[in-house]
């Protein structure tokens, strides 16, 4: 692949940009709203001047209501050798476009499984994508050429292809993304009017589930429209869950010890099929689930002092697998929690003591 045109410079857009103009392919950007376009271009994702002709690739970074007519459009104009979407929904916007009669040969539907709570070509980056699965769907009708153009695509940014029927896609990514963000948002929704007290209180575990409550409304409403169906399905069950749930909570507000007893059962089996789902969730560069045992590290809020542990961990030659952060409330303090191979608990705590760092057991 030497040139490739990106219609719709957002977040997705403008990372692939980035990591294709990174990997010396001419990148051209296009969208609807034309200072997007060049805020893309002034970050180094390409340029917004037109191309002179066909590029080899066009990549669709459009809400997945609007890919069937942008894609469509480019189709027609003869933009491009190949085309793929990026959209989050695969299933639906094919159908769309088996609808307009349009040749697919040429098309192929894609997902790299990556993002952030923020929106537009600024949140971009050129190794969002790197490590993550990005999903190919395929058909009878698709090309070779475009298939191996994707292929390239992929590559370039560096994430590992996964290759799926597209309403598979869409059943997992309902399971996977768009059921945990609604919940994550409802959960989130309780703060909004909650008592100023009880919100000084929230700690890691609230922030670690409402994080991706955090990004933008519109973008999701276009993705959940997509694809109402498989999310509706899923919240069924989980409010089959919630209502179990509350009622074993209620048994155990009993005076009546069977009703405990059963309410507490209740709770054990819901936490039980929680721990038995999370081990499946996968570690890091999609392996299998490792367990990490955490070293945690009393810190001032100021300048440079993540950069000194990170070194002293590195002098001592110990891998930080993960990292968390929390401040304490009203303080100019926080505890860092470093995530590291059980061997390499006693090394690192001897190093940190070593220099004059505070731990907490």
């Amino acid at each position: 692949m030497r040139t490739a045109l990106v219609i719709g410079t957002g977040l997705i857009g403008t990372s692939a940009a980035l990591a294709l103009s990174q990997r010396g392919v001419v990148v051209h950007l296009a969208d609807h709203d034309p200072e997007q376009a060049r805020t893309a271009a002034a970050l180094g994702a390409g340029t917004d001047e037109a191309p002179s002709g066909p590029v080899d690739l066009a990549i669709v970074a459009a809400p997945p209501a609007h890919v069937a007519a942008v894609l469509a459009d480019a189709v027609r104009r003869g933009v491009a050798r190949g085309y793929v979407d990026v959209a989050s929904v695969k299933g639906g916007p094919r159908r769309e476009l088996e609808a307009l009669g349009l040749d697919l040969s040429s098309y192929i539907g894609t997902h790299p499984m990556s993002g952030r709570e923020k929106s537009g070509p600024l949140a971009a980056s050129g190794d969002l994508f790197e490590g993550r699965p990005w999903v190919l769907t395929p058909t009878r009708d698709t090309d070779t050429e475009v298939l191996n153009l994707a292929l390239e695509l992929v590559s370039h940014c560096r994430a590992v292809p996964v290759v799926m029927d597209a309403d598979a896609h869409d059943r997992a990514v309902a399971l996977v993304s768009h059921m945990p963000h609604l919940v994550s948002s409802m959960v989130a929704a309780r703060l909004q009017h909650a008592e100023e007290a009880a919100v000084r209180l929230c700690g890691q575990g609230i922030r670690d589930v409402t994080r991706i409550a955090a990004s933008e409304p519109g973008m999701w409403i276009d993705i959940l429209s997509a694809n109402p169906g498989p999310v509706a399905d899923l919240l069924t069950d989980v409010a089959t869950d919630l209502e179990e749930t509350v009622q074993a909570l209620r048994a155990l507000q009993s005076s009546d010890e069977a009703k405990r007893h059963e309410g507490t059962a209740g709770i054990e089996d819901v936490l039980r099929r929680g721990n038995a789902g999370q081990v499946r969730v996968p570690g890091k560069h999609g392996s299998a689930p490792r367990v990490y045992e955490t070293v945690a590290v009393l810190i001032d809020d100021q300048p440079g002092q993540l950069a000194r542990i990170f070194a002293d961990a590195g002098r001592a030659g110990v891998n930080i697998e993960d990292v968390r952060i929390e401040h304490a409330t009203g303080q100019q303090a926080g505890l860092v929690q470093l995530m590291v191979e059980p061997k390499a608990v006693p090394v690192l705590t001897a190093a940190l003591r070593e220099r004059g760092w505070a731990l907490r057991q």
